[in-house]
């Protein structure tokens, strides 16, 4: 299991998801496949990514992230991707 950040871009607009399949997820997000928030504000850049041994850590950590604030999740990206790189070809190799 998986908790991500997506970006629209270094500092823009964040979403905080969950997934078991992280490729799929993210491909999902970054071809509009399904409507919604990251269709809408086009939140198409993984800047961050933590894998969990169980679905409730995974899914307890999406709460926790999702209440932090703003700055507090710019920070989080920062200290593992300064560079608010896309992680998506790092998830595919």
């Amino acid at each position: 299991m998986w908790t991500y950040i997506l970006a629209s871009r270094m500092r823009g607009t964040l979403f905080v998801g969950v997934t078991s399949d992280l490729v799929r997820r993210v491909y999902e997000h970054r071809n509009d496949v399904i409507p919604g928030f990251t269709k809408r504000y086009r939140v198409h850049r993984l800047v961050n990514f933590e894998q969990h041994s169980t679905p409730k850590l995974a899914i307890r950590r999406e709460k926790v992230l999702k209440h932090w604030p703003r700055a507090s999740k710019i920070r989080l990206i920062e200290q593992n991707n300064p560079g608010w790189r896309d992680l998506y070809d790092v998830i595919c190799a």
